[in-house]
Order: C-alpha cells, then structure tokens, then sequence
C-alpha cells in the first residue's frame, strides 16, 4: 500500500478513537438459542446476530431484542446518558422480494425533547463500515473502535447518533442488509436492500416496548456517504413502501446516486477497496451477473473479493488504499471499462440510479464541491433532478478546498456540515416547515 493511504487511514483511525473505550458485552435477553457465536478476523459475533429459520411477515416486525451497553455512557439519575439502548433484529425485504433479517439498535435519550409535538425519531443510516460482520454500526455503538491485529473498525457514525439523542431525539440505527447478520454477504450500496432496512428500522423502533415514539411521533431519516445513499433512496420509495412511516424530513449527505460515476473516482484512491464490497453485494443481489464476474476476474482479484468480504473500511484503507481494479482483471482493463462492455452490467447499474421518483417530503441534499470520492456533480445532479420534479429540496454545496486526499475531501464536509444538517432535521421535527432553494440551482456550485 502507497505511503499517503497508509499514514492517512492511520491518522483517521487515531482521530476518530479519541475517547474511545471497551466494555464487555452484556448476556443476550431473549437471542435465540441454539446458533453459537461465529467469528470475523478475530472479532467474536456474538449468536443475536445469527437469524432464526423462519422470518415474520411484517416488515419492521421485531425478531428479537436485548439491552446493548453504550461504550461512551455516564451514569445519570433517571437512567443512563446519554440514553438506553437496545439491539434489534427486525424483518424486511430485499430488493429481489425475499424476507431478510436485518440488525440495528435502538436508543431512547435521556434528554428531554423540548420541541413541538411528541418525542421524534430518526433514523440513521451509517455511512460505509465495511462488509465484515464485525463492522456492523449496532456492534460499533459498544465498541467504537476494534483493533485487534486482524481488524480496524472505527464507530465514527456514533458522533450523529450522539448528538441527536443531546437532542431529546429518538435514534434508530440500521446495519442494513447482511451487515452484522451472518446469513448472508451485506449488499454494499444497494438502492432498494438499503432504503428498506432505514424504513423498516422506523417500524421496528416504534414497536419496542423500551421506545417512547408511537405512530404520532415526527420521523427523520439521516445519513452521510453510503448512508446519504440509503436515505435518499429511503425517501424515494417511503410513498410506496412504507406510506405509514411518515417523513418530516430527510438528510443525504454525499449520496453515491449514480454508482457509475462513483465507480470510476474511487478506483485507484484511498478507498479502492469499496470496489470489491460493491462487486461482492451486486453478486449477491443479481446471480446472473457471475459469468461476467468470471470472464474478467483473474486469480488475484477473485482472492482480493473474498479478503475484502470479512474487511471494515480501516482494513480496506490499509490493504487497498491506492489499488487499481485492472490489477484484478484477466484483461487488464478497469472496471469502468468493463462496465461500458457489458450492458448487463449497465442495465444493473441503472436500476440503482437515485432521482428518478420524486421524495413525497422535504429533503436536504449536502455534498462537498472537493469531494472527488463520492463525486460533487452526480450528488448535485440528484438534487438538480429532484427538483425538476417537484420535490421540495434545500441544496448545500460545501465549499472546502481540496487537500490532494479523496477521503479527506468527502470526510472534510461530513464534519463541517454535521451540526448544520442536525439543526435542519431537528426544525423539521419541531414541525418548522422547510423551504426550498431550487430556484437557485442554475447559480450553485
């Protein structure tokens, strides 16, 4: 791995640790019995994760659920702060239709929700965490960072759930589809797999006996990177998929809308590794899509999928950082051009395209004019789209100069605009009505 990745992930991953602390993980209360815990490069899964045989038909309906302790928590008198958290596993379905368990957490704030109406919820989606079971968010929020010699799993999207519940505000979590649970490979990126397990955790949260949000309670739905992705996706589809999940409002921040485009900035950066997690969930989504896999990927790239399936994104940094696809190709070509050769391959990608539904409410589109890792223009031309039909959109272009390092210029907005984007959801919780800029589109960077 080039010099520049290698200094880079480490300094991230001594940044984002600061205060970071270990606790034992609490016994299962109610996990099923008979699964015994599985393992991921060192990291014990614990057997909640592992899904029962047969699956509820409801989606969002609660399989199982256990207390899960907070790693950055403080004793308070009414009860822990800055909240109590529970672990959830709840139904939803996939993007070919079938039932799937999916894993989460819920945490119930000790703050007071001092806006109108009752306590609100939000959702958040996490931005990428890797495709190892052990990288999943829900396990993060107990151990903000893991490094084991094996793995690096950075908790960094605990800093939105944190300042949300400061808020008074409800937070559910989503690892998504096959992130955590040990059934099945997580569809990295996957329109449909994504925006669903956001929507039901909404369902799931409500339905907790520890949750103090009901059917009456405003909903949110926040997410930055893949998270932004999930989110935007979620927003699209609430109208048909979840017409009782009521959206206030909706952060996407960077959203990858156009997997194409993303495809070809992140080859040869810091994050190359993400190739091999789309690769490995677009596999696992869409079988047909094996005889290309086979005719392009040589020996190498076949061992790189199958290492970077167990690997959260600090191990990509460190394994990947600065790798080119075409050294995983029989042909030497890189994946765009492969893309450009199969139309199988492009028709896939085009039904992952976010902007063509239209958010049935209001959305905040933010995305770094540096960001060349979830690239500006496709993140701008979502909100350019959805305003063309009609949706009511607040565009925030993140204007930092770039600093010669992708994942820095798309992790630089992320905590500049966090407070912002909070601020924005939490009006809309409040009942405040959001505004739209799209007149102003023709002059925005």
């Amino acid at each position: 791995m080039p010099p520049r990745p290698r200094m880079l992930a480490a300094a991230i991953t001594a940044a984002l640790a600061v205060g970071a602390q270990a606790v034992p993980a609490a016994a299962a209360d109610g996990a099923a019995t008979g699964p015994s815990a599985t393992t991921s490069r060192g990291v014990e899964i614990p057997a909640f994760y592992t899904p029962p045989s047969e699956l509820p038909g409801a989606d969002g309906a609660v399989i199982r659920s256990e207390p899960l302790p907070l790693a950055l928590s403080l004793p308070g008198i009414d009860g822990p702060l800055p909240g109590r958290a529970t672990r959830l596993m709840y139904k939803s379905t996939d993007a070919n239709g079938e039932a799937v368990a999916v894993t989460g957490a819920y945490i119930e704030p000790a703050a007071k929700w001092r806006g109108e109406g009752p306590r609100p919820l939000v959702a958040v989606a996490p931005g990428t965490m890797g495709q190892g079971d052990q990288c999943a968010a829900s396990m993060a929020l107990e151990h903000p960072l893991r490094l084991n010699g094996q793995t690096v799993s950075v908790g960094y999207e605990d800093l939105s759930v944190y300042r949300l519940l400061l808020r008074g505000v409800a937070v559910v979590v989503t690892d998504y589809v096959g992130l955590g649970t040990t059934d099945r490979l997580h569809t990295y990126v996957n329109r449909v797999d994504g925006a669903h397990a956001v929507l039901d955790a909404v369902r799931a949260a409500r339905s907790l006996d520890s949750s103090s949000v009901t059917s009456e309670s405003r909903v949110g739905l926040f997410g930055y990177s893949q998270g932004g992705g999930a989110t935007a996706a979620a927003a699209e589809l609430q109208p048909s998929y979840a017409p009782d999940v009521e959206l206030s409002g909706t952060y996407a921040g960077a959203p990858p809308a156009d997997l194409t485009e993303v495809t070809e900035a992140i080859d040869g950066g810091d994050l190359a590794g993400a190739l091999g997690w789309s690769l490995n969930g677009f596999l696992q989504t869409e079988p047909a899509l094996r005889p290309i896999a086979d005719r392009y990927v040589n020996e190498a790239g076949e061992k790189a999928l199958k290492d970077l399936s167990t690997m959260c994104v600090g191990d990509a940094l460190f394994a990947y950082g600065g790798r080119s696809s075409t050294d995983w190709t029989k042909t030497g070509q890189s994946l765009g051009d492969i893309i450009r050769a199969e139309p199988a391959l492009q028709a896939f990608l085009a039904e992952q395209r976010i902007g063509s539904r239209k958010p049935g409410s209001p959305v905040r589109v933010a995305t770094g004019t540096s960001d060349d890792l979830v690239p500006h223009a496709q993140a701008r031309r979502l909100a350019v789209e959805w305003c063309d039909k009609g949706a009511k959109v607040t565009y925030v272009p993140v204007v930092l100069p770039g600093v010669g390092s992708g994942l820095l210029n798309h992790f630089a907005p992320l905590l500049a605009d966090q407070g912002n984007a909070i601020s924005w959801l939490t009006d809309r919780l409040s009942g405040r009505p959001a505004g739209s800029n799209c007149w102003s589109m023709p002059v925005q960077p």
